[in-house]
């Protein structure tokens, strides 16, 4: 099986790095440390300017995956809707 990268338009990837990072409380330097990338980075892609890289897609969907095994249940619900509403769609065209 072929794994393609999953590929997202600008606005749409600044608004899951955004309600991400919202989501778990983080400032864009705490969310840029915690990715192992620098604060500009995060901030580039929150405004539209640069993509993230497949290795940082997969570290962002690693942490929506662990968001929805959270006991808090408005947690699991929101990471719930951006798994979907992000990564579903994307792979399911891959298969």
């Amino acid at each position: 099986m072929v794994k393609k990268t999953v590929a997202f338009g600008q606005p749409e990837v600044s608004h899951l790095i955004r309600k991400l990072r919202q989501l778990t409380g983080l400032s864009q330097e705490q969310f840029a440390q915690t990715l192992g990338v620098a604060f500009s980075t995060i901030n580039r892609w929150e405004n539209g300017h640069m993509q993230p890289s497949p290795l940082a897609l997969k570290q962002i969907k690693a942490m929506l995956n662990d968001l929805s095994r959270s006991p808090v249940v408005e947690l699991v619900e929101q990471s719930q809707i951006l798994l979907e509403q992000y990564f579903s769609e994307a792979e399911s065209s891959v298969r």
